[in-house]
């Protein structure tokens, strides 16, 4: 089993931590995270450090994700690790639903109770949250993210880095740019 490390033991963080137990294709051995010296332990895992050392945790680890909501800052991140050797994994929540002919891309994380239909795409680092919904032949782009609930219907395409928070929604077909965020429960159908 590989052994994983988590960069970021925030509130996505410790959710990730929760799925990759859950989920048990790897094995947890700890956290990196900036708010060290302050935050040292996660449950009964180690914080080993800040994100400015990621090259030197590269011996506690073959794996690593970025569990960090910011989509700039998970894709720069994702980038640094990659360039110091960590293989990049991506996170499965068991209580998710991934279609087999679906792409996931390396460095996804999918939550409880998330949804990827048939032939969906998603690209590198991409977020999933809980009860997220990605449908058929949908494509989210790399860095892109899903909040808690949100929906994409058919077709429809998330461009890089952007965010549909909570609750919100494209319509079937609909195409959103890379870096928009959409708020909260906000809806976007073709006219």
């Amino acid at each position: 089993m590989k052994r994983l490390l988590i960069v970021g033991a925030g509130g996505h963080g410790r959710s990730v931590a929760e799925a990759v137990l859950a989920a048990g294709k790897y094995e947890l051995v700890g956290f990196v995270d900036d708010a060290v010296p302050d935050l040292q332990q996660v449950w009964n895992l180690p914080v080993f450090g800040a994100t400015a050392d990621l090259a030197s945790y590269r011996g506690y680890a073959d794996a690593a994700i970025v569990a960090i909501g910011n989509n700039r800052l998970r894709e720069d991140l994702q980038q640094r690790l990659y360039a110091a050797g960590f293989e990049l994994a991506t996170v499965v929540h068991p209580q998710a639903i991934v279609s087999p002919r679906a792409v996931v891309g390396a460095g996804c994380a999918i939550m409880a109770g998330a949804i990827v239909g048939t032939e969906a795409q998603l690209g590198a680092g991409v977020i999933v949250n809980c009860g997220a919904v990605v449908d058929h032949h949908c494509r989210v782009e790399d860095f892109g993210h899903l909040g808690v609930n949100a929906a994409m219907a058919g077709g429809s395409v998330l461009g890089r880095g952007a965010w549909m928070q909570a609750g919100s929604f494209l319509g079937y077909g609909v195409s959103v740019g890379g870096g928009v965020v959409l708020a909260p429960g906000e809806a976007i159908n073709k006219k």
